[in-house]
């Protein structure tokens, strides 16, 4: 049956799938969230191939229960012969079933028994933030606060009045931020684009640059996840142009303006636009340098490090696994405060390796980022990916411990 599919290109490949379902070129771009341009360059070959997390999508929209089956010529899924979607399209958590009647809450009614305090609920979603980023399975502790901050911002969002509105419209805005973080990977799609959605929507409402920044920051973030390059970059660029004239302002305004060079810099990177890429981290890398030593966005972690490890994550995107190994090697992970990116780091630096089939080194240092952060693992779609690649394709050598790890992360054996 696959015969046909032999020495093409992977957009020949989803193009012959395509035409074997009698899907048209839109309908098939509409599944996925993209448009037929998007999927007709895919075709034609004028783009290069998906990322994993798209293909994923393109598998599922194709009933074809195996991303490989997609994966031609042009795509190198490190020798992997087999990648199940049902391993990779959703990685359930607990969590998110309140998190999703939290957020699909009608709340025509609203109890006015007493005012709800701002302040306080800002402090409440600034420490879900620091669990985030300091617990190994911040997932899950996150998951046991977030379904009640969510209400309860809302709540305060529909009955705040005056200026205290406009600053419970910004918390809103942080914690729907927090949700996106939190589900995505874990959730159906439609979710995430609910929560990304309606943090531009409670930004509108707070009306404050940084408000809308950091909401473009987090739309932008769904939109790469889709595929959708020049929607996030213009998101990323629109929202960087907003803080322009804060710069003289504070610290993390100037931190935010640099997450979202950040942001450009790696959609650039995921669409094969080297020199812009490093055009963009540049300019992260300066506003990295006027800020004081250690200072690192409260959510964003915008700081040197971050701009440090987003240049190891450039050149494992541009396929310069040697570049990405030499830059990794100049981090103390020390350095940054936070576990959820010391494991994302960890899980860079095996891509480097796994770019390189060097299936002993690409475990170990999987086995590190899950040692320190271990949902960083769980629920990377990347890293599943290279788990079971190394149970499939590493040898006698490291059989036990790469079937240790696939079993902690729920994959099939």
């Amino acid at each position: 049956m696959l015969d046909d599919l032999a020495g093409k290109r992977t957009g020949e490949r989803i193009q012959i799938l395509r035409e074997r379902r009698g899907l048209s070129r839109p309908v098939l771009a509409g599944l996925v969230g993209m448009s037929a341009s998007w999927l007709k360059g895919i075709e034609q070959g004028r783009r290069l191939p998906p990322r994993l997390p798209v293909l994923v999508k393109l598998a599922e929209a194709l009933a074809v229960g195996d991303v490989a089956v997609l994966a031609g010529t042009d795509m190198d899924l490190g020798g992997a012969t087999s990648v199940p979607v049902a391993s990779f399209a959703r990685i359930p958590h607990e969590a998110v079933p309140a998190i999703r009647d939290a957020v699909r809450d009608p709340m025509l009614t609203i109890d006015t028994g007493g005012l709800v305090d701002v302040a306080a609920l800002a402090a409440r979603s600034a420490d879900a933030w620091v669990l985030w980023h300091t617990s190994r399975e911040h997932r899950t502790d996150v998951g046991r606060v977030l379904p009640r901050l969510v209400s309860d911002a809302r709540t305060a969002a529909r009955t705040a009045e005056g200026p205290e509105r406009r600053a419970a419209c910004a918390v809103l805005a942080d914690v729907y931020a927090l949700v996106q973080h939190e589900i995505v990977w874990a959730s159906e799609a439609e979710l995430t684009w609910t929560a990304a959605d309606r943090a531009m929507s409670a930004a509108q409402d707070a009306d404050t640059p940084e408000a809308l920044a950091g909401a473009a920051w987090t739309l932008g973030m769904v939109h790469r996840s889709a595929g959708d390059s020049d929607a996030a970059l213009a998101l990323a660029t629109d929202a960087a142009t907003l803080l322009e004239p804060l710069d003289s302002g504070t610290d993390d305004q100037a931190g935010l303006a640099g997450a979202l060079e950040l942001h450009a810099a790696a959609t650039c990177a995921r669409a094969g636009r080297d020199g812009d890429a490093w055009r963009h981290w540049d300019k992260a890398a300066a506003i990295a340098g006027r800020l004081p030593a250690g200072y690192h966005h409260p959510w964003t972690m915008f700081g040197a490090a971050n701009v440090a490890l987003h240049a190891v994550s450039l050149n494992a995107d541009l396929s310069r696994s040697a570049e990405a190994r030499a830059q990794a090697e100049q981090i103390d992970p020390d350095d940054i405060p936070s576990r959820e990116r010391r494991g994302r780091l960890g899980v860079e630096i095996a891509r480097s390796y796994h770019q390189r089939r060097d299936y002993p080194a690409m475990l170990h240092w999987l086995e590190q980022a899950y040692a320190t952060s271990a949902d960083s693992v769980r629920y990377s779609p990347t890293a599943r990916q290279m788990a079971a690649e190394a149970v499939d394709h590493g040898g006698q050598l490291i059989r036990r411990r790469s079937r240790s790890l696939a079993a902690s992360l729920g994959l099939p054996l």
